[in-house]
């Protein structure tokens, strides 16, 4: 797998994620997959909110989650939430390279997603591609950050090893690996985490994957997801006070 990073000028707010990237993708060979830092999709989305406008990062992160903790539950300053099926700090409100804005999700990803995998195929005549909208993640009891991917598009989200024997012959019944997280850790560990300012990412030849001629279903879209009550973490989610955004 390789993997070749764009450095791009400073991304504006209010600037065409299109035009961005016609502006720094000049070619891309069929089986590529795109990877596109959310941060940028964000601030062409104008998802910016001034730091001297914003009453409270609380208050914001209290509109932006789907679920969020009481404020005298957080620690270090940063608030657990559920933001698009996603357990997330602080609603995925980011401050980092922001120039005295909070940067707020990108709206609409999958949407997005779909947008840019069909410019992206007419623009350079592929047929093969995929796309993937990164964000970085912290693990639980673990240092430090990795990727993950808030949407994505052309090719089929998870390999499955179910029913395929392992090496004494016995069949595997669930393991399935995640290839939009694995393909955003690789891009995130690239493009890195401060000024680089390489926040497109180009990965070729990447193992497992079946691309796709068309989006992906809402049945496709969800199967990346596990619902509260069936994750492996659910006794740690029963026991939490999570008060639920009415919006939701």
């Amino acid at each position: 797998m390789e993997i070749e990073i764009l450095k791009t000028r400073l991304v504006k707010s209010g600037d065409s994620i299109h035009h961005v990237l016609d502006e720094y993708i000049k070619s891309v060979k069929e089986g590529t997959v795109v990877a596109i830092t959310s941060k940028i999709i964000s601030l062409c989305q104008n998802r910016v909110v001034s730091k001297n406008h914003a009453n409270s990062k609380y208050e914001l992160i209290q509109n932006e989650a789907d679920a969020y903790l009481a404020e005298d539950q957080s620690l270090y300053n940063v608030h657990l939430t559920i933001k698009n099926n996603i357990l997330i700090p602080s609603a995925g409100i980011d401050e980092s390279n922001g120039g005295g804005m909070y940067i707020l999700y990108p709206e609409n990803i999958q949407q997005t997603a779909l947008n840019i995998w069909e410019h992206l195929r007419n623009q350079h005549h592929v047929k093969k591609l995929g796309i993937i909208i990164t964000d970085s993640h912290v693990t639980p009891l673990r240092q430090g950050v990795v990727g993950i991917a808030l949407g994505w598009c052309g090719f089929e989200p998870l390999y499955s090893y179910v029913g395929e024997p392992d090496i004494f012959n016995q069949p595997l019944r669930v393991t399935q690996i995640n290839l939009l997280d694995a393909l955003a850790t690789s891009a995130v560990l690239m493009m890195g985490e401060g000024a680089e300012q390489t926040p497109i990412a180009l990965i070729k030849d990447a193992p497992k994957i079946k691309f796709l001629d068309r989006p992906p279903t809402p049945e496709e879209e969800q199967n990346i997801h596990i619902f509260v009550d069936k994750d492996i973490y659910y006794p740690l989610f029963k026991h939490t006070q999570w008060i639920w955004n009415k919006k939701t």
